[in-house]
């Protein structure tokens, strides 16, 4: 993924799919610690690694392997320890949109404005951050495409991805192979199902969009296309590429 132009890995010990159950603290660890060792051992310093958890004991321990950033599905919500976590280490924390839990979250969500939901949301939780001490630089903000949306609810955020910018921190969009994604192709083509497999010309699709309305980082399965992609994109933008 290095190779292929990453710039950050995210190591994660517990999945957080629609439907998923939790993973106990202790069996997260030994799934990710282990990783994030052997990365820094093995691949060096010259990259970023996220630990994705919603544990703050599970981000302090990775946090002392070698990981240099959280990436919390729940933004700090869960876990009430994790903002102070954060500032303890001054890491980037990534803060995520959910309605409810990975377990409950596509249960039929509902939203009067999804974008001011998400972004009220997401103030709030930097303020928070703030008061557990956090510095602003220190925030990432991703408004959490399928973590508790319908696939307007998706197509409506990233239509209005640019009014993340009254945050004054950059954002990340984690679009790869989503189910929304296979729900507007299997309705155009008239298909009974559009697996992950299938998506990436999809997902490559939505990225654009994000990327022109402000998206700063992308979280993607598929790196070696994704980088190729917005490398083009952003050369033809104006961007130098580094």
């Amino acid at each position: 993924m290095l190779n292929d132009g990453a710039r950050i890995i995210d190591v994660g010990g517990e999945s957080t799919r629609p439907g998923a159950k939790p993973v106990p603290e202790e069996e997260e660890m030994e799934r990710v610690i282990p990783v994030i060792e052997k990365l820094r051992k093995e691949l060096g310093d010259n990259f970023f690694i996220s630990i994705d958890t919603y544990k703050s004991k599970v981000s302090e321990e990775a946090i002392k392997a070698g990981a240099n950033m959280v990436n919390d599905i729940s933004g700090m919500s869960f876990d009430p320890e994790m903002a102070s976590v954060v500032a303890k280490y001054d890491v980037p924390v990534i803060v995520n949109h959910i309605k409810g839990t990975p377990e409950n979250m596509q249960q039929d969500p509902y939203y009067n404005d999804v974008m001011e939901e998400v972004i009220s949301f997401l103030e709030n939780q930097i303020q928070y951050g703030m008061e557990k001490g956090i510095r602003k630089d220190r925030f990432i903000v991703d408004p959490g495409i399928g973590f508790g949306k319908k696939v307007e609810h998706n197509v409506e955020i990233l239509k209005r991805l640019k009014e993340l910018k009254v945050l004054g921190v950059p954002v990340l969009v984690g679009l790869s192979r989503k189910s929304f994604i296979g729900s507007i192709l299997k309705n155009f083509l008239g298909k009974s199902e559009y697996p992950p497999a299938e998506r990436l010309n999809g997902t490559l699709a939505a990225t654009a969009v994000a990327v022109l309305n402000g998206a700063h980082i992308v979280r993607t399965h598929d790196v070696k296309e994704t980088a190729e992609f917005l490398t083009v994109l952003d050369t033809i933008r104006g961007y130098k590429i580094v």
